[in-house]
């Protein structure tokens, strides 16, 4: 018959019959980022946990996160409201992926999260796509993207408030705000233009701004 368990009595032993002469165990754990130990997942909001769960899921096994299976969970914000997406991934520090949407394309910014974090993590054509041992070492931030605003000139710009969209015809490049390394409007924008295949010395171009709420790391 089985009762409740008091805190702090053995109810098994185990005995140690080797040794760990590398200490290869205790050093991997020691030596872990937060993002890998686990004290970094448990301080995830409820935007970085989707994209986390979303990316885990589809590399392991191949199919994208239901979303009937999660949306309980899900916070109202997240279920109610539609809205564009970036998902970033970084590894040990550096970009390991990121890729959004300007505009929303899914009913509600927990989907749109589940496919960018997926979109992010194996689509983007800079990097290869996330291997299953990698999974444990990745950190992530979800920037929701407020609307769009045309404004006339970089004088409107602000780096760390302001992300910029540049456009020339159907050319299209997007930077999001407050990103480090990115500390001039100059800067700003000529890396705006570069993802969009527009020539530095291209000057006749339209600018839009727009504002962030950004969910975990500052990246």
């Amino acid at each position: 018959m089985r009762g409740p368990l008091a805190v702090g009595y053995g109810i098994c032993v185990f005995q140690v019959t080797g040794e760990d002469k590398d200490r290869r165990f205790l050093h991997r754990r020691q030596s872990l980022p937060p993002e890998q130990s686990g004290e970094k997942i448990g301080l995830e909001d409820d935007y970085v946990s989707l994209a986390r769960k979303s990316l885990e899921h589809y590399v392991r096994t191949g199919r994208l996160l239901p979303f009937k299976k999660v949306r309980d969970k899900l916070p109202p914000e997240l279920l109610e409201q539609r809205a564009g997406v970036f998902v970033s991934i970084q590894k040990n520090g550096s970009l390991r992926g990121c890729i959004g949407t300007i505009s929303p394309v899914c009913e509600t910014v927990g989907e749109e999260i589940i496919a960018n974090a997926v979109s992010a993590g194996v689509h983007d054509p800079r990097f290869p796509s996330v291997r299953e041992e990698e999974l444990e070492m990745m950190a992530y931030s979800v920037d929701v993207l407020g609307e769009t605003e045309r404004i006339e000139g970089p004088g409107s710009l602000d780096v760390k408030r302001y992300g910029v969209i540049v456009s020339k015809g159907r050319r299209r490049g997007l930077l999001l705000p407050n990103l480090t390394g990115v500390d001039t409007v100059e800067d700003q924008i000529s890396i705006a233009k570069q993802k969009a295949g527009i020539l530095p010395e291209e000057e006749d171009v339209e600018l839009e701004r727009f504002e962030v709420i950004r969910h975990g790391d500052k990246k």
